[in-house]
């Protein structure tokens, strides 16, 4: 039941209670404390293979840990989705009415969408909202001391761009050797596809390659012309910035023009088992780069088998979705929320709901450590890491995962980005913003 609803029925009862005149009689039962955390989602429209399972790992954790634990510290977590087909207008609809649900407001938004992150970012701080973006949003949010609302948690765009392309130095020998290459980037006609511009073409100055932009009009089924231009251009290595019916279109149109697989790179909204499944042995070969462990699924997969699907309660009603990558990293985005809850908690009393700015606390306080997430269940799936009032980011450890024609398997090992090309872009990047919004940093190191 919606908690409005839930607190108006006992108003009610009350009401009624004081008209028949056994109020001093009687009493009604005390509520135990609720946080609520809003849940935006795409299940429909062309991101919606990926939007499904994500939105199913969120819910799924959330409902975990409801049954496993009995909630944070006792408080129990209600929520309620909002639809947005990946829409800007409607994200921000459903943020504006979600944003004060619950005893004490939205615990935090997870917007699934740059554009929709975009939009609520110069909301956030006049709502004191927190914006949860695990691997996407705006890069230059790492920087906490002007952005103060937004957590880009353990990966950005940024960070993604040069982590692929140090596995691509790897593979020829040396960053040396990239000099006179060419190297594509296939990228969704949206905020989300331009992202990782600045950072690639600031590599391709440093390491001397070309870097080819091809943009491609959402939502991306029509390609053809694309992979003709790259057939042409003969590119050395193809990053891929897509999501939802794009990916499959474009390792389908990469065979037909005879573009090797092997030299693809996708961002981790297009390298799940939903993205290739269907095209099997076509998309051999396929890397992409995970924010997570994708070849580990760690204790949570028990424990929600257990707690929350053995109970009929599991969110993929179609067993399509569970124990994917897109899955798990749903689950990844809930579990940070939770943590960003229960650290509020331990500064602003355990056992109560928090306030929105209190979980803002929160998520610059993360300090998630081995034990913590062995305890939790994400012990091979979570490197450690901790926030801070300047570094929003946490950590930004990622890996490069292929598809052998039935699953992904760990290809490299765990990389990071290169701080002397990331933190400059930065901090210029935050700069700007900072001044074109007339935004005061905050000083962090008082």
């Amino acid at each position: 039941m919606h908690w409005n609803l839930k607190h108006s029925s006992l108003r009610r009862a009350a009401a009624a209670l004081a008209l028949g005149g056994a109020l001093g009689a009687a009493s009604l039962p005390a509520m135990a404390d609720e946080q609520f955390v809003p849940l935006l989602v795409y299940r429909t429209g062309s991101f919606a293979p990926l939007g499904i399972p994500w939105a199913d790992g969120k819910l799924d954790y959330l409902k975990l840990v409801n049954e496993r634990d009995g909630g944070i510290n006792g408080v129990k977590i209600t929520y309620e989705e909002c639809e947005t087909a990946y829409a800007t207008d409607k994200g921000v609809e459903c943020y504006e009415r979600l944003k004060t649900h619950g005893p004490t407001g939205a615990s935090g938004f997870d917007t699934q969408s740059t554009g929709i992150t975009f939009a609520v970012t110069d909301k956030a701080p006049l709502d004191k909202v927190p914006v949860e973006t695990v691997g996407y949003g705006l890069s230059q949010a790492a920087d906490g001391s002007v952005f103060q609302w937004n957590f880009p948690l353990l990966g950005t765009y940024w960070t993604a761009a040069d982590v692929m392309i140090q596995d691509i130095a790897k593979k020829e020998g040396g960053m040396d050797k990239l000099k006179g290459k060419k190297i594509a980037l296939v990228y969704h006609d949206s905020p989300y596809g331009k992202e990782p511009i600045p950072l690639l073409q600031k590599r391709a100055a440093a390491n001397g390659f070309e870097l080819q932009l091809y943009p491609v009009t959402a939502p991306g089924v029509e390609q053809k012309s694309t992979w003709l231009q790259i057939r042409q251009a003969r590119p050395a290595y193809v990053l891929l910035w897509s999501a939802g019916i794009m990916t499959p279109t474009a390792i389908r149109e990469a065979q037909a023009s005879g573009y090797p697989r092997d030299k693809m790179y996708a961002i981790w909204w297009a390298g799940s088992e939903g993205d290739v499944k269907d095209l099997g042995e076509v998309a051999k070969g396929y890397n992409a780069i995970t924010i997570h462990n994708s070849g580990e699924q760690g204790k949570v997969m028990a424990d929600l088998k257990k707690f929350v699907y053995d109970k009929g309660q599991g969110s993929d009603r179609n067993n399509t979705t569970l124990g994917t990558i897109a899955h798990t990293r749903g689950m990844i985005i809930s579990m940070l929320q939770v943590e960003a809850i229960r650290t509020a908690q331990e500064k602003y009393g355990k056992g109560k709901s928090v306030t929105p700015e209190q979980v803002r606390w929160g998520f610059e306080n993360l300090d998630l450590t081995q034990e913590k997430l062995d305890k939790l269940g994400f012990g091979g799936i979570v490197r450690p890491f901790k926030t801070s009032c300047a570094n929003h980011l946490g950590a930004d450890w990622a890996r490069i995962v292929q598809w052998d024609g039935k699953q992904f398997k760990v290809a490299s090992d765990w990389y990071q980005a290169d701080p002397n090309m990331v933190g400059p872009l930065v901090k210029s990047e935050s700069a700007k913003y900072a001044k074109d919004k007339n935004v005061t940093p905050k000083n962090c190191e008082g």
